[in-house]
């Protein structure tokens, strides 16, 4: 059994000793060190190198963002393959703080109020270098960065642009744009929807379904439905 190092970053002892009390009942999770200010944070990370870090947005003396957005590019400029995942965990839902952390690096993002279980499977599946990402924040952020539809514009396909990626990414969403369609499964994705709830929900069959989840992972370069909330996160989705 591979057991997941975790190195905590929380400045309110109580918050943080209640993380660290619920993770060590996970007998393959070892909490390899503990911070309360970012700069400690960082010392930590770089010391122990863990494979999660767990970060607070509101740390005392950087945010937890910052924090993030410094590691992360400290460990771009090295050549080692063992990365450290860094996953948020906050009280705070606010569209603009959730992009920023994505923005910054971070691979997950979990909220505080999280139940047992949900936490467990944050700290795993970001050690095993997947993104996870709270579902109420995902419900939250795309519903929120949703543009009016511009009643100016009439675009000869019915399409939806993803901006703010990578250059390669960017050409490959204008040449292979999201339909309106799979945009609705993408949204019923993110609030976790099975394919058979898709498909009832949008009076479609299972197998369309299917084939829309398919290209949407496909157009967002994602591996799972977790990473495609990610990816559309980081990107931005506008009408």
């Amino acid at each position: 059994m591979n057991v997941i190092r975790v190195a905590l970053i929380e400045d309110h002892d109580l918050t943080r000793f209640g993380i660290r009390a619920i993770l060590q009942q996970q007998p393959d999770i070892e909490i390899v060190g503990e911070a309360r200010d970012a700069k400690s944070g960082l010392k930590l990370l770089e010391s122990t190198r863990p494979d999660v870090a767990i970060v607070d947005v509101g740390l005392p003396d950087m945010t937890g963002i910052e924090l993030t957005q410094r590691f992360k590019k400290s460990q771009a400029a090295e050549e080692s393959a063992s990365k450290t995942g860094v996953l948020i965990m906050t009280m705070q839902d606010d569209e603009s703080v959730v992009l920023a952390a994505f923005a910054a690096g971070a691979d997950s993002y979990c909220m505080k109020d999280t139940s047992f279980n949900r936490l467990s499977e944050a700290v795993k599946t970001t050690a095993e270098g997947n993104a996870w990402i709270d579902p109420a924040i995902a419900r939250i952020v795309l519903h929120q960065v949703q543009a009016p539809p511009d009643q100016t514009a009439a675009p000869a396909s019915s399409t939806i642009n993803i901006n703010r990626l990578s250059d390669e990414d960017n050409e490959m969403m204008l040449t292979y744009p999201l339909t309106e369609r799979e945009l609705e499964v993408l949204r019923l994705i993110v609030d976790g929807c099975s394919n058979a709830q898709i498909a009832e929900k949008l009076y479609i069959t299972v197998g369309t379904v299917k084939t829309h989840v398919r290209n949407i992972l496909n157009k967002l370069c994602a591996d799972d439905r977790t990473q495609v909330a990610v990816r559309a996160l980081r990107a931005g989705l506008v009408q």
